[in-house]
């Protein structure tokens, strides 16, 4: 935060643009769900990919294209009850499974921490209010102040102006009329 002086030369704070993020930087560790090594990065997109569009679509077209090649004689590699290719399922869900419970589960862990994040920011922000509200506060109590004080020296003023007024019509009436 960049601290600056108002025109009363109080403190003002003001966050700078670098700071918007301030309260995710403690969790940034947690945005890789399995670290940061080429490993973790291929696993993490691995999972992501299990419940895409497209992983869907090939999947189903490499099933059928077994199939087909099985049961039409192309080969004999696995044939009906297609018992390797149930074999290849079991083998990717014991796989693909806890794939992606460690990245739900590290997903919720990045959602409760960005949730805490965000409402220490919201917490921040209702702070910052609170003080520029008492700024507010305190500058327009020092303005009620002066606006009293000009009212007072105008007085004053208006006292002083209508003496010497009254002061002159007198000395102007003697100097006409010495003998009074």
């Amino acid at each position: 935060m960049e601290n600056k002086k108002s025109p009363l030369n109080t403190p003002v704070s003001i966050a700078s643009d670098d700071d918007f993020f301030r309260f995710h930087i403690p969790h940034i560790h947690l945005n890789s769900v399995f670290g940061d090594d080429w490993f973790a990065l291929k696993a993490e997109a691995f999972a992501r990919f299990f419940g895409t569009p497209l992983f869907l679509i090939a999947q189903t077209l490499l099933v059928a294209i077994w199939i087909l090649i099985n049961v039409l004689g192309f080969a004999k590699f696995d044939i009906y009850p297609f018992i390797l290719l149930n074999l290849a399922f079991s083998l990717q869900a014991a796989y693909a499974a806890p794939l992606i419970l460690l990245a739900q589960t590290r997903q919720a862990d990045r959602d409760k921490v960005h949730a805490e994040a965000d409402a220490q920011h919201r917490e921040a922000i209702a702070q910052a209010s609170e003080e520029r509200e008492m700024l507010a506060a305190t500058q327009t109590a020092q303005l009620v102040e002066l606006l009293a004080q000009n009212t007072k020296l105008t007085e004053i003023t208006q006292q002083l102006s209508k003496r010497i007024e009254t002061l002159t019509i007198e000395l102007h009436q003697k100097i006409l009329n010495p003998k009074s």
